[in-house]
């Protein structure tokens, strides 16, 4: 996985949960707050739609730690932000936690 389909990803990930705060009138943040101190939609059949929720906002999450993991990689391996961006922006594979 390189740094720009890390990017691809959190953009992507970002839209879409744009989506679910636009139409459930909260911030993802807020939400997952609440879903995981163990809260339940009240009708059932939103119970999927919750989950769905809860995934991409995780995900959103993992993808950030990533980047931001690499980018502190390549500072300890004493390479400049500059030549991250040069990488990232040829696809160069970074190394990146899993």
């Amino acid at each position: 996985m390189t740094m720009r389909d890390i990017l691809e990803d959190i953009h992507f990930l970002a839209g879409d949960l744009r989506n679910f705060d636009g139409s459930r009138g909260v911030l993802s943040e807020t939400f997952y707050h609440v879903y995981c101190s163990g809260e339940e939609p009240e009708d059932d059949a939103r119970v999927a739609d919750w989950a769905e929720w809860a995934g991409a906002y995780e995900t959103l999450l993992h993808r950030r730690q990533q980047y931001y993991d690499a980018v502190g990689q390549a500072e300890s391996r004493s390479e400049t932000l500059g030549q991250v961006i040069g990488k990232a922006a040829r696809r160069e594979p970074l190394p990146i936690a899993a």
